[in-house]
């Protein structure tokens, strides 16, 4: 009977009275729906505000355009780059249950104070007086910061912690698990475009014609609604036990590996230590005495020659192989073998995720410049008028019209015809992202050629006229855009969480966000580059002129679309040289 109960158990995690998880009863794809829908209202309550925030600072808190723009790249940029903190919280010191439900009541608070703001007119600047509109300063000013940058927080603890939770639900010792994952986590992007889609239509209606009170105050609602769904499936999750900080151990054997070679010279002579096997390398805190106590881990002895399974240094970055040497520069720098192959592990990670980055600046340049090609066209479909700004909804359904067909008809497809677990690798998924955003770009350059000839041709270039052209040849660039954001996104998620080590999996998946958070900063820097550049020796920079029309976003966008393929070229490098670690991952 013991023996039984035994085998039912999720070891290394727990219930959410830090039980241990029981198989059958915790975790399954149950448990990662109420993730999902979570997810949905999350991504409404932060895009809601995030999407139309140029405008509320611009004509509500009087802001300059530059400096309103400036605030809402570091509003965002920030909250994506908070994703790293709480990644590292929740495998350093909390589960990601936790995290989650700081994080949530973070960013309700931070609403709160917005709307509260929002609703209270002398917590705003005075009215325009005439012409002259006084900027939000002082007490005020300090209330907004307050506001956005505790929503901040709370988003970036959420992006960090939500996806990594819901993943953790399955079983990756079998087949049906691991493709459950996989399934999440493109319908995890997929309700991430649900939120979104709601966001820059219904909410954004509401903020542009009701109020703003009622934009944040909607977006309140639904984050403290997510708060109450996520808890309602409490008993369902299994939450992964933290097993310490793993920027603890990454430092540890960065620093006993460079000490050691400066120390001997070289690190191939280094005699290894192999005190840790795979099965106690990150055994819960509180639970190794008990196994010891079972027989369930050996207690090594001193001079004690280690079992077979036991981890082997690698030849890869056999720099790193010094740091586990049995006999330590000090004691606080005594590395595991397990230990440096999971620092190597995480290196060779991140010049995949650097080639990333080049496809979220090309979704940062769309999602500026497109909106102002749109709303030098015609509008109009029908009879009815679409807002420019409302330009995000085609990239959004596309996603939500790919997530579906990709998960149910192109994988098991690709599952049988290349006979393998998961039909497309993660790195084959993430290169077809990075593909279309080439394809994204030359077809907007094209878009643009054809918007610029128009306007030549009817004599419009210095006319604030609209075009007679219709917007929706704008929906082109968006279709592989979408493409590529979901076939990147979900593909990077998906390959942090299952390639990292079981204790850095919430931090991987962090870097997903923080990739985004690094294009939008890069957009700023190549646009500031090109126009000092092609501004120098009195000549009139692409990206600036009288109107939109003056300027030369076609030769621009020829650059963005050379840059991302020499950007692929690069990727190509680095992942036909990966060797993937994690079960199912092999093509």
């Amino acid at each position: 009977m013991e023996v039984e109960e035994e085998v039912s158990r999720w070891e290394g995690y727990s219930d959410w009275r830090n039980r241990t998880a029981v198989k059958g009863r915790h975790g399954g794809m149950l448990a990662a729906s109420f993730v999902l829908v979570v997810e949905i209202l999350e991504n409404l309550a932060y895009l809601a505000n995030a999407s139309n925030l140029v405008l509320y600072l611009r004509e509500y808190m009087h802001m300059s355009p530059s400096k309103s723009a400036n605030d809402v790249t570091n509003f965002m940029g920030t909250a994506f780059l908070l994703a790293l903190l709480g990644g590292f919280l929740s495998d350093a010191f909390f589960s990601t249950f936790q995290i989650f439900l700081i994080s949530a009541s973070i960013e309700f608070l931070g609403l709160i104070v917005l709307t509260i703001q929002a609703r209270t007119p002398s917590l705003m600047p005075p009215s325009c007086d005439g012409a002259m509109c006084a900027e939000v300063s002082g007490s005020k000013e300090a209330m907004l910061f307050v506001g956005l940058y505790l929503v901040a927080l709370g988003v970036g603890g959420i992006k960090g912690s939500l996806p990594s939770h819901g993943a953790e639900q399955f079983d990756e010792s079998t087949p049906k698990g691991r493709k459950q994952r996989s399934t999440f986590f493109n319908y995890f992007v997929f309700c991430l475009a649900c939120g979104a889609l709601v966001a820059v239509t219904f909410v954004v209606w509401l903020e542009d014609n009701k109020g703003w009170e009622w934009g944040f105050g909607v977006s309140t609602i639904a984050i403290f609604v997510s708060i109450l769904i996520f808890l309602s499936g409490s008993k369902y999750y299994r939450n992964k036990i933290p097993c310490g900080s793993p920027l603890t151990t990454i430092s540890k054997v960065l620093i006993a590996a460079s000490v050691k070679c400066f120390a001997s010279g070289s690190a191939s002579n280094a005699v290894v230590n192999m005190a840790v096997s795979p099965s106690n390398h990150c055994v819960p805190k509180g639970k190794k005495e008990e196994a010891e106590s079972q027989g369930e881990v050996e207690k090594p002895r001193q001079e004690e020659v280690m079992p077979p399974q036991a981890p082997q240094l690698t030849n890869s970055l056999r720099c790193l192989n010094g740091a586990a040497d049995e006999k330590p520069v000090h004691r606080l720098l005594a590395c595991t073998v397990q230990q440096v192959e999971d620092v190597k592990i995480v290196l060779k990670m991140l010049p995949i995720f650097a080639c990333t980055i080049m496809l979220n600046c090309c979704l940062a340049q769309l999602s500026t410049f497109s909106v102002q090609q749109a709303a030098s066209m015609n509008t109009k479909i029908g009879n009815l008028k679409i807002p420019p700004a409302s330009l995000p909804v085609f990239p959004v359904v596309f996603i939500m019209i790919l997530a579906p067909i990709y998960d149910h008809l192109i994988i098991p497809f690709a599952r049988k015809a290349t006979k393998t677990e998961t039909g497309v690798t993660h790195l084959q998924r993430i290169g077809v992202g990075l593909v279309l955003s080439i394809l994204a770009m030359a077809v907007a350059a094209l878009v643009e050629i054809k918007r610029k000839g128009v306007a030549k041709d009817e004599g419009l270039l210095d006319s604030k006229e609209t075009l007679p052209v219709t917007f929706l040849w704008i929906a082109l660039q968006y279709l592989f855009l979408g493409s590529a954001d979901l076939f990147t996104l979900a593909g990077l998620l998906e390959y942090f969480f299952t390639e990292a080590p079981s204790s850095m999996r919430s931090l991987a998946t962090s870097l997903s966000w923080a990739s985004l958070a690094m294009g939008y900063y890069l957009s700023s820097v190549i646009v500031s580059i090109v126009n000092s550049i092609t501004g120098s020796s009195g000549n009139t920079p692409w990206l600036r002129g009288k109107s939109i029309n003056r300027y030369k976003l076609d030769y621009f966008y020829w650059l963005m679309s050379v840059l991302s393929a020499a950007n692929f070229l690069h990727y190509l490098f680095w992942a036909m040289r990966y060797k993937y670690r994690s079960t199912g991952s092999r093509s």
